[in-house]
């Protein structure tokens, strides 16, 4: 597969102070990828604009953490252009449950809908682990950290030069799936 470097284009309804880390971690995760994608649109949008778009697309009220869509596809199935739709209002309240900072928080939903219209899947319990594996040695690689293992678990799964900079969690969180599968 001919690697094609990733155009991303970034508009921001609400939270435009986030772009930034966007446009400096998401080219650098895409190379990290083996993936047809190459066109990536990511909208931040608020709990109003995200709650209509999940009752529309995913007959689901109120709004959820991001939405996935794929645009474009190759003669394989595979996403090749999408859009990554991202509640920053949603993304604060997580983090700060969490105890990391929201920049974290929002790359960390990019990056699942990056993975998702790469062919990534969290349906199953084996494909939920994998895809947040793959997620944490993204992040621990790109100089931020595991966000879904403990910094132990991480050092077994994606040994690393450097430690981790965030607190280890546990949490699980409830993921959307992927539209159009």
């Amino acid at each position: 597969m001919t690697k094609r470097k990733l155009i991303l284009s970034i508009t921001a309804k609400a939270g435009k102070q986030y772009v930034a880390v966007l446009r400096r971690h998401l080219p650098r995760a895409h190379q990290m990828l083996r993936s047809p994608l190459w066109d990536l649109s990511i909208a931040l949008v608020g709990n109003v604009q995200m709650s209509a778009l999940h009752e529309q697309f995913m007959q689901t009220p109120g709004p959820t953490d991001v939405l996935t869509f794929p645009l474009d596809l190759n003669a394989r199935g595979q996403a090749t252009s999408g859009e990554v739709i991202i509640c920053v209002p949603y993304a604060t309240r997580e983090a700060r449950k969490r105890d990391i900072s929201v920049d974290q928080e929002i790359l960390l939903y990019a990056l699942h809908g990056m993975l998702h219209l790469s062919g990534f899947d969290d349906r199953t319990e084996a494909d939920f682990k994998a895809m947040h594996r793959r997620e944490d040695q993204i992040l621990t690689r790109l100089g931020l950290g595991p966000v879904f293992t403990s910094q132990d678990e991480a050092k077994v799964a994606a040994p690393m030069k450097q430690p981790p900079r965030s607190r280890p969690t546990n949490r699980r969180r409830i993921h959307r799936r992927k539209l159009g599968a």
